[in-house]
């Protein structure tokens, strides 16, 4: 059996989870999802490269099949067949033209996974990028809310939305369940705000 198998077995997965809750500083507070479903799980506050290791513990304890995004840099060399293996899609963030169709496309052919979207990057900015908007729309695909709050040293999985279309009322549920969530690096926590919320969200691709 080859590594990325090793990394794809469910009891292998479920194994380690369990091994890194018992140890964590973390306590895992989250939602039960379906594991043979599919949707967009947002992960926010995204502030530290720390918080794919817990998205990796919270999708494997709750036995999900998912795909995360991420720059194409991480698919590069010898880490890239493990990046796939723990169900990496590489961005080109220099031409992100076509990405959001991909997606929608994948989901339209039958695959079931849940699409991990970090919707803010890593760092501080103006608000939030609106391509997990679009294909949730486009696929009428639910968002479940994930989240890392150092405040209460908690994670997990919260609240399952269904987005309407009215874009402000759906990002004001959005923003009222992470008001009060800190990320790993608070003074890096963006705000959940499209550009544009008085219309369709218009991004190009989400960020990773």
């Amino acid at each position: 059996m080859t590594g990325a198998a090793r990394v794809r077995a469910p009891g292998v997965r479920a194994a380690v989870a369990r091994a890194f809750w018992r140890v964590s500083r973390w306590e895992l507070r989250t939602e039960r999802l379906p594991r043979d479903g599919a949707g967009v799980l947002i992960g926010a506050p995204h502030t530290s490269n720390w918080d794919f290791v817990l998205m990796l513990a919270i999708a494997w304890e709750g036995g999900l099949t998912f795909r995360w995004l991420g720059k194409h840099t991480l698919f590069s060399g010898p880490a890239g067949p493990l990046m796939r293996a723990l169900g990496g899609i590489p961005v080109d963030r220099r031409d992100p033209a076509g990405l959001v169709e991909d997606v929608v496309a994948r989901i339209r052919a039958g695959e079931r996974f849940y699409l991990v979207v970090t919707p803010e990057g890593s760092r501080s900015g103006s608000g939030w990028k609106s391509g997990f908007y679009r294909i949730a729309r486009a696929t009428d695909l639910p968002v479940t809310l994930g989240y890392v709050d150092r405040t209460t040293m908690t994670t997990g999985l919260g609240p399952t939305l269904r987005l309407t279309g009215d874009v402000r009322a759906d990002m004001d549920e959005v923003r009222a369940f992470y008001a009060d969530k800190a990320g790993l690096v608070p003074a890096r926590r963006t705000e959940p705000r499209l550009r544009d919320e008085a219309g369709p969200a218009t991004d190009a691709a989400p960020s990773a």
